[in-house]
């Protein structure tokens, strides 16, 4: 056999060397967890054959407690690009087989390189997270491997997109690149993310809690916000990752895919103009007016069981993608509050940064009051949200279903933070305040002088709601742009969006915002 033969057998023997990562009886624990290698991620992930690798041949340079006897081709983390439905992407994964997925400075350079491709490009990074944390062998070059990531993360921020699958642990400094990504994904009952384990939290705080009490899936869906997304399986997960690169553009210089649609543009929805209950007080589910005017009634929801009053997603009108945000009138009445504040705040920047136009359907009392919500700061939270629509230069459409009261009509996307196009239902109830409120804000006095103070204060209420809560009063100084009949919401969506395609705005120049964090 020639050398160059010789040579090229020498070749293939690393590679599957490199392949098997950790080794079949570390293969064999994963999947006894549930869980998918490294390898098998990255398989399912992308189209098939499409995955070109770097760096299989990476080793760490540890010498510390014996580590240069212990050396895996490729150091923990398979990194390459490929495409998803034909568009690149570039990707990592961490190898658990492989040091626990511990990352070491090489693992973090294999990544560096990726998102540094990914930028110059101009195409997505998806991370698939599995790790231990930072090699404590390797002390401060792992810690300067993690900052060497996060440095990358804010820049790529709003450059283009950045999605995190969280598919097994992900402790300590490990937590802070998802969390300066776009989205985030976990899977119940398999992954985690904490800053500091349940023992080091019982010897600190003498606290006892489990992992999953502590970080998992459920609790950052719902209780922190962290978790954007939760899945059930790994093929799940990758599955939302598909559908959300759907509705994205490839990075801040390009539109959004167009998908065409059998939809038609000016398909009717009659039960739209019986939803709103005759009962002011009475709530709807405001999935039913989103699911009746999007295409094919498809819409991927983002942050689902986090605040669950406002509800952020992705749709599509005649093909574009479109970013909803709107109140929910079936949880807390739809009232704006700390955490509905952050979560829509964040949505809106997100769309606002890759060129996604927003539609938002409002129905919000106002901003929940009390200790709770002051002490937490809801005066710079619902700035934050007054701040994402205010700077926001994408084509921004707005339907005022039902109320629209005070500052909170002010934050929805009203026409005086920029709204191109704003239109409101019969239904609509615009106002500084409800009319219950109102009157006894007006009539105190002479309610209590009245002779039957229930009889005065529902006649009042009914002439403050034919004065100022309604749709007409705004419409006057033409801050409605039109009232029109709420089964015709879809066309009218559609052709704002079509007028606004060419749309141009510019923010004043500055080297950054100072936006109320």
């Amino acid at each position: 056999m020639s050398q160059q033969l010789e040579q090229v057998k020498a070749l293939i023997a690393l590679r599957d060397k490199a392949r098997i990562g950790g080794g079949q009886k570390r293969i064999d624990s994963q999947h006894e967890k549930g869980k998918y290698t490294a390898r098998e991620r990255i398989d399912m992930l992308l189209d098939p054959g499409s995955f070109e690798e770097f760096d299989m041949f990476v080793t760490h340079r540890c010498t510390n407690f014996g580590m240069e006897k212990n050396v895996f081709l490729g150091d923990g983390v398979v990194t390459g690009y490929g495409t998803i439905d034909g568009r690149l992407v570039y990707v990592f994964a961490q190898d658990f087989t492989v040091f626990g997925g511990s990352l070491s400075e090489s693992f973090a350079m294999k990544i560096c390189k990726i998102m540094d491709q990914a930028m110059r490009m101009g195409a997505p990074v998806i991370g698939v997270n599995d790790s231990g944390g930072a090699r404590i062998q390797e002390g401060v070059n792992a810690l300067a491997g993690y900052t060497e990531i996060f440095q990358r993360n804010i820049l790529a921020s709003g450059v283009i997109p950045q999605i995190s699958a969280i598919f097994g642990p992900c402790a300590g400094g490990a937590v802070y690149s998802p969390a300066l990504t776009d989205f985030n994904i976990m899977t119940r009952g398999t992954s985690y993310m904490f800053l500091t384990g349940p023992k080091v939290v019982k010897s600190v705080t003498g606290e006892v809690v489990t992992q999953e009490q502590l970080g998992g899936a459920s609790v950052h869906a719902s209780k922190s916000g962290v978790a954007h997304f939760t899945v059930e399986t790994e093929e799940e997960g990758i599955q939302v990752i598909k559908d959300l690169l759907s509705y994205i553009p490839q990075n801040n210089l390009e539109e959004t895919p167009v998908v065409p649609t059998e939809d038609p543009i000016d398909r009717l929805d009659d039960a739209l103009n019986s939803i709103i209950p005759d009962n002011p007080n009475k709530p709807y589910d405001v999935y039913e007016v989103i699911g009746a005017i999007v295409d094919d009634g498809k819409f991927l929801e983002v942050h689902q069981d986090y605040a669950k009053n406002i509800v952020v997603g992705f749709a599509r009108f005649n093909g574009v993608s479109v970013g909803i945000v709107a109140n929910q009138p079936k949880i807390l009445a739809g009232v704006l509050d700390n955490n509905s504040s952050r979560k829509a705040a964040r949505f809106v920047r997100f769309c606002d940064a890759f060129n996604i136009p927003l539609v938002t359907l409002v129905d919000v009392p106002g901003f929940l009051c009390g200790t709770q919500q002051e002490y937490g700061g809801i005066i710079l939270h619902g700035a934050k949200l007054l701040y994402a629509y205010g700077e926001a230069t994408v084509p921004k459409v707005t339907v005022v279903l039902r109320k629209a009261y005070g500052g909170a009509y002010c934050v929805m996307s009203s026409k005086h933070l920029r709204g191109d196009i704003n239109y409101a239902w019969p239904t609509a109830e615009i106002a500084v305040m409800g009319p219950s409120g109102a009157i006894e804000v007006l009539y105190g006095k002479e309610m209590k002088e009245a002779e039957n103070p229930s009889e005065f204060a529902a006649q009042k209420e009914k002439e403050y709601r034919e004065a100022f809560a309604n749709p007409y009063n705004a419409a006057r100084y033409g801050y409605i742009d039109d009232v029109i009949e709420p089964r015709n919401t879809r066309f009218r969506i559609i052709r704002a969006l079509q007028q606004l395609a060419t749309k141009k705005l510019v923010n004043p120049p500055k080297k950054h915002d100072n936006l109320p964090l």
